[in-house]
């Protein structure tokens, strides 16, 4: 599964290396989420047999992501980014075993090479498989029959941190969150449609409801008090415009804590700690 805005170039070079995937997917969704490029156009002509959801207004990437979770075929959805893609066209045959042999994974996920981080281009060692607690959606393939059962991706995040709150209800729930270097992941991330700290604001305020959604209470706002002053002192290293624009997220913040309590599915405390250790 793919979410793509205005990026059509990206797009269309993961849609290349799709088609070199063998064994090739049963299946594969692309929602074009708020599009005003020639993403529709591209889709329909170069891979017609794709299941196409667009979001005439931009409904972001985590609501986009649960919809196509909600509506795919298969139990293992592959997530990735419209610039990002497996370097292995035998990907499919590596990872379906490893969930065939741990009935309790939740979510495999993979090193990526990227362009964020050039050091990544050349590595060639990332490590023995280990449990996590976290994943990024732009390599990671997610057991469909698991998900269902969880509360999932808040679609009220629009964008950023739905991979640690869902890896947070895997853990409690008993599911496993795996890395593996089994395959990896060429990620060419796109500058397109970016804005750093636009992205740290959404990154801090969902962390924030991310707290009142799954931590219990007495907890809860301690943890989150605790969240906010980390990103604070984020903001503060990064220099001061980053600093005096750090308020903005605050708000919003705020604003959105009535409707995460109503919507709270809280886990237990113990499960909670043993999330925050892990890596």
């Amino acid at each position: 599964m793919i979410t793509s805005r205005n990026r059509l170039d990206d797009l269309q070079r993961t849609s290349q290396a799709l088609k070199n995937l063998r064994p090739a997917p049963d299946q594969i969704l692309i929602t074009a989420d708020g599009y005003t490029d020639d993403t529709i156009e591209f889709v329909n002509s170069a891979l017609p047999n794709a299941k196409l959801i667009v979001n005439e207004s931009a409904r972001g990437s985590v609501a986009s992501r649960d919809r196509m979770m909600h509506e795919a075929s298969g139990d293992l959805v592959l997530a990735l980014d419209d610039d990002s893609y497996p370097e292995q066209f035998d990907c499919i045959a590596r990872f379906v075993p490893i969930f065939k042999d741990h009935p309790q994974l939740a979510v495999l996920h993979f090193p990526q090479r990227t362009d964020e981080y050039p050091e990544t281009l050349t590595q060639t060692d990332f490590g023995p498989e280990h449990l996590t607690g976290s994943f990024a959606n732009s390599g990671a393939v997610l057991r469909r029959s698991a998900y269902l059962q969880l509360p999932g991706f808040e679609s009220r995040f629009f964008h950023m941190y739905e991979e640690p709150d869902y890896a947070l209800q895997c853990v409690a729930a008993g599911y496993d969150v795996l890395f593996s270097p089994i395959v990896t992941i060429r990620h060419h991330y796109s500058g397109q449609v970016r804005n750093e700290i636009r992205n740290h604001h959404r990154h801090a305020r969902n962390e924030f409801w991310s707290v009142f959604l799954r931590c219990p209470f007495p907890y809860a706002p301690g943890v989150a008090l605790y969240r906010a002053l980390s990103q604070f002192w984020y903001a503060c290293r990064r220099g001061f415009g980053w600093m005096i624009r750090e308020p903005a997220w605050w708000w919003q913040a705020m604003a959105g804590v009535p409707y995460c309590v109503a919507r709270r599915h809280p886990v237990s405390w113990a499960a909670y700690r043993r999330w925050l250790r892990l890596p």
